[in-house]
């Protein structure tokens, strides 16, 4: 039968000795209470008692160095940078042109007015739709 060795759990022994070095550091307290219910700390919080660690006097070199090698295992996360604000969709200019001179010559035209408010929507016109815009100009001259 193999018996399982206790693991040395050099976080909490930083832990418990910021504590007894700094014992009104709410810092200190809040994430040993954090490492208690959970588990397990961020990288952040690690490097944080790391720091708080590291102006004690009487810590161990090895447990900082051990607690160095484990913020320095897990991943750093890092936001991505937020993309370019182009706009989606851009105005067809000429059928937009072509929409106000049916308009200007009849303007209770439904399809013109139809076609007109799903410009003015930023919808695209279908190629048909254009199509029919230029035969609409054609017979207006």
């Amino acid at each position: 039968m193999q018996q399982n060795k206790p693991k040395l759990d050099i976080i909490n022994m930083l832990l418990e000795d910021c504590i007894m070095a700094f014992p009104v550091s709410s810092f200190v307290i809040s994430i040993y209470q954090q490492y208690q219910r959970r588990g397990w700390l961020s990288k952040k919080q690690l490097q944080g008692l790391y720091d708080k660690a590291s102006k004690i006097t009487g810590v161990l070199p090895g447990r900082l160095a051990a607690l160095e090698s484990i913020i320095k295992k897990m991943p750093t996360r890092e936001k991505s940078e937020l993309p370019e604000n182009a706009p989606l969709f851009e105005k067809d200019e000429a059928a937009g042109k072509l929409i106000e001179e049916i308009l200007a010559k009849y303007p209770q035209h439904k399809r013109g007015l139809f076609l007109k408010a799903k410009y003015d929507n930023n919808e695209v016109l279908s190629p048909a739709d254009v199509s029919e815009l230029k035969k609409f100009r054609q017979h207006l001259k």
